[in-house]
């Protein structure tokens, strides 16, 4: 037994390339064996996203993780996702270890970071098999990047160290799904080819008889049995780490439906599962912007959280958005920030520190009369509260959320507050920012719709501004029924029995 095999079984699941699957199937495993009364947590051990979630303890992990934790009906833990890397350049990133900031790295300075880095994985992996009865393990983007074997911290270096029996997920959706198993396959090492236990298919349409020959194909060819073939699940959506995501959201969102949100989709976009709950609501489309023209219609517009907000502030100037969000706003049309998007907002960003850019200031859009000043300390934390009124609902609504952000903003004097944030015994503090006049508004905290009485009061005011009766909107399923059914699917069409033999012969 190796050092990294010690304690709980591990089942690790890998991809033939990002958005096969895994974060989808872990959920779901997890999902599936804490309903058979398992301990289970999930882990991965580098997670590159702009999606990020905020633990009880004010840890920052990807929000992938934060929901396969749900999933697995668990608080969720830095232990999870050791390190949390967020783009912030097309050459370098934040990098978040063990749930805290420790600096921003070019590509060569993280690869001196890596050993650092490993023992950071190795050491949280040792304490959650310690602690649970089974660890669902993710890897990230395709298992067999060659260029990155020798800097490996998230995929078969992984499995190799855990001694985990590991699954092999293929998208059929986009294509070339037999190839990709093979190829994936073919490129890894004697040691790391004999982990891989099992294929998964995933994203299926169709008639699976049709996949016989083929599936014929993969065992003569490999020897490694599939598993699988998971068909699409209707009308499903789940947390994702990367803006691939996003794609299948403009997908899905329904043009016809009555209540359109604007979602603007800025290059460094964070965070854009806040707005899922609301894309839920069967009477409401959530569609992401990229153009002045498609704002046409909107009931309200976002600016969401963004990792580089001075590059997405002058990313709006450039294509002309920056004066179309004024236009709405003018219109009466309501304009909400969020995090990074309410920065930009404001009358003015100041970084005299240079913690984003080289640039000392940058003038925002000034629909509101707030100040920024970024600051190297980053302020993650969960909060609880209630609106002050404005366009996200009526004062008193209750308010639920986390913060992650590196700056503080300083409201002008005519500028009210959006929300007040509760803190222990009883004190509290303001947050946001509500324009006097316009629809304009801009607060900190993260996932607002996540919580039915503020999504509820934000929906309702949108659906009277165009005519459409509150009383009459239908709700989708809760999140955890949601979570239920994806479990109930990948279990009708995963042979769990041999899932079960992978984690028992381990035991």
């Amino acid at each position: 037994m190796t050092a990294g095999s010690r304690g709980a079984p591990a089942l690790m699941v890998v991809g033939t390339g990002s958005h096969a699957g895994k974060t989808v199937l872990v959920a779901a495993l997890c999902r599936i064996y804490a309903r058979r009364g398992l301990r289970v947590v999930p882990f991965k051990a580098q997670n590159m996203a702009l999606n990020s979630y905020v633990t009880p303890e004010g840890g920052e992990l990807g929000r992938a993780q934060a929901y396969q934790a749900a999933a697995a009906g668990v608080e969720p833990h830095v232990d999870m996702n050791p390190i949390l890397l967020k783009p912030s350049s097309h050459d370098g990133c934040q990098v978040v270890a063990m749930g805290a900031p420790v600096g921003h790295m070019s590509v060569r300075e993280y690869h001196d970071y890596q050993p650092e880095g490993w023992r950071l994985v190795t050491s949280a992996l040792s304490r959650l098999r310690e602690e649970n009865d089974l660890v669902v393990i993710e890897g990230a983007g395709s298992a067999a990047e060659v260029n990155l074997r020798d800097r490996d911290i998230v995929n078969m270096r992984v499995a190799v160290h855990a001694a985990a029996p590991t699954l092999l997920v293929g998208d059929i959706d986009r294509g070339g799904v037999f190839a990709s198993l093979v190829g994936t396959l073919e490129l890894l090492s004697a040691e790391e080819r004999d982990l891989i236990r099992a294929f998964v298919i995933n994203k299926f349409r169709g008639d699976v008889s049709l996949l016989e020959p083929g599936l014929d194909f993969l065992r003569e060819r490999t020897g490694v049995p599939t598993i699988g073939v998971v068909p699409v699940l209707d009308r499903w959506r789940g947390d994702e780490e990367d803006s691939l995501g996003i794609e299948d959201r403009m997908r899905r969102a329904r043009p016809d439906a009555p209540v359109q949100v604007a979602v603007v989709r800025l290059p460094y976009v964070s965070n854009f599962t806040d707005f899922d709950a609301l894309a839920d609501e069967q009477d409401v489309a959530v569609r992401y912007v990229s153009s002045p023209e498609e704002l046409e219609g909107a009931a309200a517009v976002v600016l969401p959280g963004t990792k580089s907000t001075v590059h997405d502030l002058e990313w709006l100037r450039d294509n002309g958005l920056a004066d179309a969000l004024a236009a709405a706003a003018a219109g009466g049309t309501p304009v909400i920030g969020i995090c990074g998007g309410f920065q930009m907002l404001g009358r003015r960003i100041l970084d005299p520190d240079r913690v984003e850019s080289s640039l000392a200031e940058i003038d925002g859009l000034g629909l509101l009369e707030v100040e920024t000043t970024f600051e190297a300390e980053k302020r993650t934390t969960r909060v609880t509260g209630e609106l002050s009124g404005a366009a996200l609902g009526p004062a008193g609504t209750p308010l639920h959320g986390y913060e992650i952000h590196m700056g503080r903003s300083r409201r002008g004097p005519d500028v009210r507050p959006l929300c007040r944030i509760r803190e222990p015994g009883g004190a509290g503090h303001d947050d946001g920012a509500a324009a006097p006049a316009a629809p304009v508004c801009g607060t900190y905290v993260h996932g607002l719709f996540d919580h039915a009485d503020l999504r509820d009061a934000f929906l309702d005011g949108l659906r009277r501004r165009v005519g459409v009766d509150p009383g009459a909107a239908a709700r989708e399923a809760d999140a955890s029924g949601e979570l239920d059914r994806l479990a109930d699917h990948v279990e009708r069409h995963l042979d769990m029995g041999m899932v079960d033999r992978l984690i028992e012969e381990q035991r």
